[in-house]
């Protein structure tokens, strides 16, 4: 006859649930499952955590100083999206300027 071991649950520290929830934010091409193995968690726990911390998490993120790199790249890339459309159009003023006083 066999018996069973009861495991116990692991329990987690709430840093490591805010990291966590910070990482599947910001997982990119990477899926939950793969953010979930890499943690050695489940998914359904990973989702519960993003529920519970998902803006806790936020908060922790701006507390470290804003953004993340993705975040930073983001808002860069619009940036320079935004004023290469403004140099264009400077540069057409200009010749429609410089075509009337010839």
């Amino acid at each position: 006859m066999e018996t069973k071991t009861k495991s116990k649950r692991k329990k987690h520290p709430e840093q490591f649930k805010l990291e966590a929830v910070r990482l599947l934010e910001t997982r990119g091409e990477r899926t939950v499952a793969d953010v979930a193995a890499g943690l050695g968690v489940a998914e359904s726990l990973l989702h519960s955590w993003k529920k519970k911390y998902g803006s806790a998490a936020a908060q922790v993120r701006k507390e470290r100083g804003g953004e993340t790199a993705e975040e930073e790249l983001m808002r860069l890339r619009r940036e320079v999206t935004q004023l290469r459309q403004e140099r264009d159009v400077l540069k057409k003023s200009v010749a429609v300027f410089a075509r009337d006083r010839s």
